[in-house]
């Protein structure tokens, strides 16, 4: 099965790859991938691309079996691009879409690590900005590893004391046992599609809610209250 992936909880990302089967522990190829350093220019290089990987698989959209979107927890702006995305591409190709919280795709990438360091739990953290986290905690499992608590928002010093991986536990390695070689992991489309794959995408939702936890910074004006003429 060829399957789209497409994150925009930190960087923005796109993944094209092909999955054995369905169900869990199938096996997984990564034939294209598409990522952006930038966290903040997501909806001007998404549409680009999905355009990318495709034509680099030499495959059109008729190809397309599934599409996997990430859905977060992350910045209302950035995480909205993809999961948009996603949905108008599902739309119009004909194509069933699927959501996976984002973390899954910094866990997919640490829990190996954390097997060969006896770690049985493991904290995954990505930036939240205002000197925050988004965090989730994992464990090992016959299958790789399983969610056990979060997504959570909160400040790094009330995370769980475990061993920490991502991009948010290298920013505060001074509150979180940050894990050094893998303290500058975000979440991407290609994390996403082997976790997917892990998981097996009959066991995946249909619901691409989007995973804010919190409301968006920009707040809507309030109407202006008329001006009242004093008598005189």
């Amino acid at each position: 099965m060829l399957i789209l992936a497409i994150d925009s909880s930190a960087t923005a990302s796109v993944t094209l790859g092909k999955i054995s089967s369905t169900v869990a522990g199938s096996e997984v190829e990564i034939i294209a991938h598409r990522e952006t350093q930038d966290t903040r220019s997501h909806a001007e290089v998404m549409s680009a691309f999905v355009r990318d990987v495709l034509a680099e698989a030499q495959v059109s959209s008729q190809d397309i079996d599934a599409i996997i979107t990430g859905t977060g927890p992350g910045p209302f702006t950035g995480l909205r691009a993809g999961i948009v995305t996603a949905r108008t591409l599902s739309f119009a190709w004909g194509v069933p879409l699927y959501g996976l919280m984002s973390l899954y795709s910094i866990a997919e990438n640490a829990w190996q690590d954390a097997n060969e360091r006896n770690y049985t739990e493991f904290l995954v953290a990505a930036d939240a900005r205002r000197r925050e986290i988004y965090s989730a905690t994992f464990a090992q499992h016959e299958a790789g590893y399983q969610l056990v608590d979060g997504p959570n928002v909160g400040a790094a010093a009330d995370a769980p004391a475990l061993p920490a991986y991502g991009f948010g536990a290298g920013l505060y390695r001074e509150q979180v046992d940050a894990v050094e070689e893998f303290d500058s992991l975000h979440a991407n489309s290609r994390g996403l599609l082997k976790a997917a794959a892990r998981i097996g995408l009959t066991n995946l939702s249909t619901d691409t809610q989007a995973l804010y936890l919190r409301e968006s910074d920009a707040k809507v004006p309030q109407a202006r209250k008329k001006a009242t003429h004093a008598q005189r």
